[in-house]
């Protein structure tokens, strides 16, 4: 028998016995396992972990009595509680009525009572609708059962009609299956330039 197959012998023996070696050294080392001890956490580190669960990426699509269609999405949210309402983070929201008017809603933050049928955005809102307005402002309050909303501070808004500020701003149907109207109030100022509107 020649070095090459002498060796191949000794390594065939060797190395499952290495193995079996290295196996009962990690058996040896492991602690045992208590299945009766506690989990390693508190009382309150498991509230606060229950407290902050949350869903990423969520996204949400239904369709009201009036037949107005709402989507969300979000980078985050948060279910809410007792007196608690939920919240979503990096939001956008797109509300759609029966006649086709469209309006498109982007906020930090969303939080929703469903008690209330009511929905905050906050945090650089930025609310735009298929008819070419744009407006932006800190604050919209809107109704989850239609498409409606209104701010109740300062906006300002860019839109065919030129640039303006106002105090206030709300869209809703100002009458029972109308069209839905942007309705700006509280000291608008609006700055037309007729040039723009040629081009």
């Amino acid at each position: 028998m020649d070095f090459y197959s002498r060796m191949v012998a000794f390594l065939k023996v060797l190395l499952p016995l290495a193995a079996l070696g290295i196996l009962s050294t990690l058996f040896l080392l492991s602690r045992s396992i208590d299945p009766t001890a506690n989990i390693p956490f508190s009382e309150k580190d498991v509230t606060e972990r229950i407290r902050g669960q949350q869903v990423t990426k969520p996204f949400f699509s239904g369709t009201t009595a009036k037949g107005d269609d709402i989507i969300v999405q979000a980078r985050v949210a948060r279910p809410g509680g007792p007196g608690k309402p939920a919240e979503a983070e990096d939001v956008t929201a797109r509300m759609i009525s029966p006649d086709g008017v469209r309006i498109d809603v982007r906020s930090d933050v969303l939080s929703v009572d469903f008690d209330r049928e009511a929905a905050t955005f906050a945090g650089n809102v930025r609310i735009r609708s298929s008819a070419g307005m744009e407006v932006i402002t800190d604050r919209l309050e809107a109704e989850t059962d239609r498409v409606a909303g209104r701010t109740p501070g300062e906006v300002r808004a860019t839109g065919p009609m030129g640039d303006l500020t106002a105090g206030r701003m709300a869209f809703e149907e100002l009458r029972e299956g109308g069209p839905i109207h942007m309705v700006f109030k509280g000291g608008v100022k609006l700055v037309y330039d007729p040039a723009e509107q040629k081009e």
